[in-house]
């Protein structure tokens, strides 16, 4: 199974991918962690890619697809996958579809107020990377580490944030469901993730029957 993660910042796309590996072994493919990889060991590819983001540009459609590109063929024909943070644009995933076929588009419906109200209560540990909400513990439930805001976590980054997204997912999920891959998933409101997951479930289920 080979799923593309459509989702808002905030929309629980990272928790989400956790139980879909969990429960269907599949590899999660970010483009946040491709990138820091890309980075960190400086390829060519990586390298491309800091000459944008130190000029404070965007890192060109162009290079992303090909740094996604050689992350794709290290999968053989039967293992599974799911895309988190790529496709972005239609252009992106008329790309892909040169390069595998993909199975289903998961589209995390939530609504921007929500998002807002997520984002900017949420707090990262220190040592062990738990998110949880600020305004419910003092230290990570889990270790009992140090909590800490993330700097783009303020409205007004978020809200800009939002505003790209929609201008650049609305016509992917008009592409999608044109192809009949996308299904949607209410993420709103007071869902806890495990809810989200078993609509998911639901879903894939159900698509495959």
């Amino acid at each position: 199974m080979r799923l593309v993660l459509l989702g808002a910042p905030g929309a629980g796309k990272g928790t989400q991918a956790a139980f879909l590996k969990e429960r269907y072994g599949l590899a999660h493919i970010s483009t946040g962690d491709l990138f820091r990889f890309n980075l960190k060991n400086q390829t060519p590819v990586g390298l491309e890619a800091k000459k944008f983001m130190d000029a404070g540009q965007l890192v060109p459609d162009e290079i992303v697809m090909r740094m996604t590109g050689e992350k794709l063929s290290e999968f053989k024909n039967n293992e599974g996958f799911m895309l988190d943070g790529f496709p972005r644009t239609v252009a992106q995933a008329e790309f892909l579809e040169t390069k595998t076929k993909i199975d289903g588009v998961i589209l995390f419906n939530i609504d921007d107020e929500t998002i807002v109200k997520r984002l900017t209560s949420r707090a990262v540990c220190r040592d062990c990377g738990n998110v949880t909400n600020i305004h419910e513990h003092d230290k990570c439930p889990l270790c009992n580490g140090e909590l800490y805001r993330r700097d783009d976590d303020n409205e007004t980054t978020i809200r800009s944030r939002l505003k790209v997204f929609h201008e650049q997912t609305e016509p992917l999920i008009v592409f999608y469901r044109a192809k009949n891959l996308l299904l949607e998933v209410n993420a709103g409101g007071e869902k806890k993730p495990e809810e989200v997951f078993a609509s998911v479930v639901e879903l894939l289920n159900h698509d495959k029957n």
